[in-house]
């Protein structure tokens, strides 16, 4: 039996229609102002700021010697944005989702999410490379072009993608309030877990955060493109079903290898070469009532020999006559002889 998605979505009644956000005024608004905010902090990096200061002065607290009792939990914690662990926990969850709902899309829109993560959040990465704070060179400088990955916090932007999409993909108003307040808490206290154990600038943090929100309010935007994936993607399944099919109904099925003749046991002695045919065409008939309901009445598996002629020099005996020759000594015995005298009687004179 198939246990594989698609035969799960064959087999369920199709769900209750569900409502994709859309691109409203307000998620407009607040995309503007989030981007906004992007810029707003990838200019005070590059002119070096009071903003890179604040990142100065934070490192140099060293918050995990100020609180060395949180380091072991917080190592944990941080978990929570790693790109790989937290992509297959969200995965499993929302292939449940797909299973349920009969539909591809929340598993193809994290999917969508997680690559514009990784194009827009690794080419500023990769455009900046900024230093983090165990490699920083120079005091007060914002370590630019250095050759490091660190700005903005991919922890940071992953944890807001990856558990924002739970509330993005929810399906009440309800669900998508709880789980946005969720997505909220593990997002910020991974982002500042990060500039605790030291391996961000505070600034790395902030920009890791905007990152994330921007991916979340653009997710409508490719709604279409979602669902065109959706179809493509269930039509070639449907391909590939149809050819399996008729290449299923092209094979020819296998010859029939007739069985062994199946004679009654008063045929198996003396069988005659019309019995033998008329066994052999009945033998598959014969087969088949055997597998259905077992071997029935005593009949044997034997090979049909023509009957043995009779040789003329042998003799037929009778199981009552003797084999042994006369004797010419001795007197054939009669069939009353003398009377033996019973045990315990008079014996005769």
């Amino acid at each position: 039996m198939r246990t594989d998605i698609f035969a799960r979505l064959d087999r369920e009644p199709e769900p209750p229609k569900i409502e994709t956000p859309r691109m409203s005024r307000h998620r407009i608004a607040l995309f503007g102002g989030t981007l906004a905010f992007y810029l707003a902090i990838v200019v005070a990096v590059l002119v070096s700021s009071w903003l890179v200061a604040l990142d100065w002065k934070v490192m140099l607290f060293r918050p995990y010697q100020q609180w060395p009792e949180l380091h072991a939990f917080l190592d944990y914690y941080v978990v929570l944005g790693q790109r790989g662990p937290t992509a297959v926990m969200v995965a499993s969850w929302l292939g449940w989702r797909s299973w349920r709902q009969h539909t591809l899309r929340p598993l193809l829109t994290l999917g969508a999410s997680l690559l514009l993560l990784n194009l827009s959040v690794g080419a500023v990465k990769l455009g900046l490379g900024r230093l983090g704070p165990h490699y920083a060179t120079q005091i007060g400088s914002a370590e630019l072009y250095a050759g490091g990955d660190i700005f903005p916090s991919g922890h940071t932007a992953n944890a807001v993608v990856t558990w924002g999409i739970l509330a993005y993909l929810a399906t009440t108003p309800r669900a998508r309030r709880y789980l946005s307040a969720l997505s909220a808490f593990v997002s910020l206290g991974v982002g500042l877990t990060t500039v605790y154990i030291g391996t961000h600038w505070l600034s790395d943090v902030l920009l890791g955060w905007a990152a994330g929100l921007l991916i979340l309010l653009a997710l409508p935007w490719f709604e279409p493109l979602i669902t065109r994936a959706e179809t493509l993607i269930l039509s070639v399944r449907e391909q590939w079903r149809a050819r399996r099919r008729r290449l299923r109904e092209s094979v020819p099925p296998p010859p029939v290898t007739p069985g062994p003749v199946l004679l009654p046991q008063s045929m198996a002695g003396g069988a005659t070469a019309e019995d033998v045919q008329e066994a052999t065409s009945s033998a598959p008939a014969a087969g088949t009532a055997g597998t259905a309901g077992g071997h029935q009445g005593a009949a044997v598996r034997t090979r049909a020999h023509p009957a043995h002629p009779a040789r003329p020099d042998r003799t037929t005996l009778s199981p009552a006559a003797s084999r042994r020759p006369p004797h010419a000594d001795r007197s054939p015995r009669s069939g009353a002889g003398p009377s033996r005298p019973v045990a315990g009687g008079p014996v005769a004179p």
